[in-house]
């Protein structure tokens, strides 16, 4: 049990900041520019191809520099030269775009690199186990995951709290006429945000890649559970990102673990449903079976008793 406990909560918590370092650019641009970026986990799957072909000519570490970069300046030019007209629009026509922006990448993604997994390894410097728990391995790269998403929230957290850019870009939200007014220029700010958050993306992107599966479906695999994350967290709430990506990492990991149905509970009670019934059926399902939908399942309670969210001020 001692076992199963440890290890459970070392890959819950490993997991929950992966989906903060994805969710943390998803934060930002909705919370600096009010734009729930349907493609975000586009520029995710972006930066692990990305990053996967700068490995193989170059190595992981300039990969891990570069792709991000390239990731950035694509979200950069996105809004530059898509959102920001379609802003005009309204949010409906923002979510239209962004959502149509995705099976783009996608596509062309499938088109460079196929559909097939690719190759996208550990890179050697990382590739040892760091300590022994319970006769388990773990490995050193989680560490490293581990060590990069509290940097970045910390980093994120420093500069939109304690610095005169993280004030200039949060005012741009609120009073862009006013900051537009002292002489900075906002569309600018806006156009940083967004390549900001996409880096972001592509950051965790390469991070992952090696980790997880690197193939053309990675976005639509994790693409619903991060805005799960940014609406428990609540929308715009940095902080709540963070504490809603622990939650739900820590909560799919135990339930995975957990192998018992409500037969097994009630095992002693004598009662037994009727066979080939629809009660039969969710008397044998066990808690790890119905462990992805449970972040949803959270996600309902949420909307429902808290509509901002945890941390939100925003309406979800």
């Amino acid at each position: 049990m001692a076992e199963l406990i440890i290890i459970s909560t070392l890959n819950g918590v490993l997991f929950g900041l992966l989906l903060f370092l994805m969710a943390s650019g998803l934060t930002l641009i909705f919370s600096m520019m009010g734009v729930l970026n349907f493609a975000h986990a586009s520029f995710y799957m972006m930066g692990a191809f990305i990053g996967f072909q700068i490995a193989k000519w170059a190595g992981f570490w300039p990969a891990l520099i570069l792709a991000p970069l390239v990731v950035g300046l694509a979200g950069a030019a996105v809004e530059r030269f898509g959102l920001r007209t379609v802003h005009a629009h309204g949010h409906v026509a923002e979510l239209l775009f962004t959502f149509g922006l995705a099976f783009v990448i996608e596509e062309v993604i499938q088109i460079i690199w196929g559909k097939s997994p690719v190759d996208f390894r550990v890179p050697r410097a990382l590739d040892f186990p760091a300590f022994t728990i319970f006769s388990t391995n773990y490995p050193a790269y989680k560490l490293f995951m581990l060590a990069v998403s509290i940097s970045i929230f910390v980093a994120l957290f420093w500069l939109l709290k304690r610095t005169r850019v993280g004030m200039i870009v949060q005012a741009s939200l609120t009073h862009p006429k006013m900051v537009a007014h002292l002489g900075h220029n906002v569309p600018l700010v806006f156009m940083s945000v967004f390549g900001v958050g996409s880096a972001l993306a592509g950051i965790a992107g390469v991070i992952a890649g090696p980790a997880l599966v690197t193939q053309a479906s990675m976005a639509a695999l994790l693409g619903p559970i991060l805005f799960v994350v940014v609406v428990v967290g609540g929308l715009g709430s940095l902080q709540g990102a963070l504490i809603a990506s622990l939650l739900i990492g820590l909560l799919q990991t135990f339930a995975v673990s957990v192998n018992l149905s409500l037969a097994d509970i009630f095992a002693g009670s004598g009662f037994t449903p009727a066979p080939k019934t629809i009660l039969e059926d969710l008397w044998r399902v066990t808690i790890a079976q119905v462990a992805p939908i449970l972040p949803y399942l959270l996600l309902m309670i949420i909307l429902i008793f808290k509509p901002t969210g945890l941390f939100g001020t925003r309406e979800s």
